[in-house]
C-alpha cells in the first residue's frame, strides 16, 4: 500500500503537469472507484487544478477556483500516473482525467477488487472527510508522540497504522520503524520510557524522509525496504535473520536481535503471542 514516503512523492511529481493546463475531460471512472455523484464529474471540465496537496495517505486536488476538490485514496493496489501528450496508457483505467493539450492524470488498480476511491467534493466537505485524520507522522516530535502513545495501552505496530492516532503510516514502514527504533511490534504504548519515546520518534521521521529521499529517485521496494518483506534475510545491524508475525490481512517484519531481544513472536494462527 502506497504510505506517505510515496504519496508524498507522488505529490511532487504530479503537482506541475496536473496544474499546467484546463481538464478537457474528466472520466471515465469505474464504478467502484468513484464514490460521488454530487456534484458531477464533468464538473471539473473547464476548469484548472491549483495542483496537488496531500493529507495523509490521501491526495487532494484542488481546483484554482477553489470551488472544488477531487480527492483521490490509492488504498492498496491503485496506482497514479501522468501521461505527455502521445503517451500511450492503459485500455480501461480506473480513472482519468485529460487535460487540454493532450496530456493526462491516469488511475490503474491492478486488482480483483477495487478498492482505490475517487471523490468529488466541495472544499467544506472534503475537510470533512479528512477530519478524523491525526497528525501527520513525518515532523511529528517526541513530546506530541507521547501523548498519542499514552492515550491507551496499544500495542505499536497496530497504533502506529491506526489513521485517527498518525495520518501517513502502512504496515511497510511501521516494519522500518519500529526496527530502526528498536522496539518490539508488540511493545504496548503505555510502557514506553521516555527514552524510548524519543527513538520512535526520531525513527519515524528518519524513516520517512530516507523513503520519501528514495521514492523520489525511483528506487523500488527492493532498494528501499530494509526489513518489509525480507524474512529469513540477515538484518543490516545484526545479521540476525529477520523473522514475521502472519496476521488475516497483514504481515509484521521484525528482527528479534534487535527488537526482542533474541525472542521469537509466535504467529497469532499457531500459538499465543508473545511480547
Amino acid at each position: 500500500m502506497p504510505e506517505l514516503p510515496e504519496m508524498e512523492a507522488w505529490r511532487r511529481q504530479l503537482n506541475d503537469p496536473v496544474s499546467a493546463f484546463p481538464i478537457a475531460k474528466a472520466g471515465p471512472a469505474h464504478i467502484a472507484t468513484l464514490k460521488t455523484f454530487d456534484p458531477p464529474l464533468q464538473a471539473l471540465e473547464g476548469r484548472q487544478l491549483r495542483g496537488v496537496e496531500r493529507r495523509g495517505k490521501r491526495l487532494l486536488f484542488p481546483t484554482a477556483d477553489g470551488e472544488l476538490v477531487l480527492l483521490v485514496h490509492l488504498m492498496t493496489s491503485g496506482r497514479l500516473k501522468s501521461l505527455r501528450t502521445g503517451e500511450k496508457g492503459p485500455k480501461t483505467p480506473a480513472f482519468a482525467l485529460e487535460f487540454e493539450g493532450g496530456s493526462k492524470l491516469v488511475l490503474t488498480e491492478n486488482a480483483k477488487r477495487k478498492r482505490a476511491g475517487v471523490w468529488l467534493l466541495t472544499p467544506v466537505q472534503a475537510e470533512a472527510e479528512l477530519e478524523h485524520l491525526g497528525p501527520e507522522a513525518l515532523g511529528l516530535d517526541a513530546a506530541a508522540l507521547g501523548e498519542i502513545v499514552r492515550r491507551e495501552s496499544r500495542r505499536l505496530h497496530p497504533l502506529l497504522r491506526d489513521q485517527r492516532s498518525i495520518a501517513g503510516i502502512g504496515r511497510a514502514w511501521a516494519n522500518e520503524i519500529l526496527h530502526t527504533a528498536r522496539l518490539s511490534p508488540y511493545a504496548l504504548s503505555t510502557d514506553l520510557s521516555d527514552d524510548e519515546v524519543g527513538r520512535l520518534a526520531t525513527a519515524m521521521n528518519e524513516e520517512l524522509a530516507r523513503g520519501l529521499e528514495l521514492r523520489e529517485r525511483g528506487s523500488d521496494d527492493g532498494k528501499t525496504y530494509r526489513v518489509h518483506k525480507r524474512l529469513g534475510e540477515p538484518c543490516h545491524v545484526c545479521g540476525t535473520p529477520l523473522a514475521q508475525v502472519d496476521f488475516e490481512e497483514h504481515t509484521i517484519y521484525y528482527c528479534p536481535g534487535c527488537q526482542t531481544g533474541g525472542r521469537v513472536l509466535k504467529d497469532r494462527r499457531l500459538s499465543r503471542l508473545l511480547r
